[in-house]
């Protein structure tokens, strides 16, 4: 029998949750950027805001790939495994990515961008 907890089975879950990086940015981003193009927000501001705004969205669904991939019981290994390639592997996976605070703390801030830019302009 085969265990989930190796090297392999880490970098397939790698190399997946590259691949969906960029499609789930762009398909989380849009709503911000939409609303920026209403409000009649510079564009300078808002693909930042964008981007500020997707990555939490992001970050869930990938960790909830994680999670689904090893269990919760067993993805702390996937997360020490990347931190022992920090720039390959684990470039964009860092474990402070996983932290509700930290998801909660770029939603705040996009949305702060975003009331600024929409007082300013």
């Amino acid at each position: 029998m085969s265990s989930e907890l190796n090297e392999k089975n880490y970098r397939r879950i790698a190399l997946i949750n590259w691949s969906l990086t960029v499609p789930l940015l762009l398909l989380f981003a849009w709503p911000y950027y939409f609303i920026c193009e209403l409000a009649t927000i510079d564009r300078y501001i808002s693909y930042p805001g964008s981007i500020l705004f997707a990555l939490p969205f992001m970050i869930t669904i990938l960790h909830g790939h994680v999670t689904m991939a090893l269990g919760t019981l067993h993805r702390h290994h996937y997360y020490n495994w990347l931190n022992d390639y920090p720039l390959t592997w684990g470039l964009l996976f860092h474990e402070l990515l996983i932290s509700t605070r930290f998801r909660l703390a770029l939603l705040t801030l996009s949305f702060l961008i975003l009331f600024a830019a929409y007082i300013m302009s």
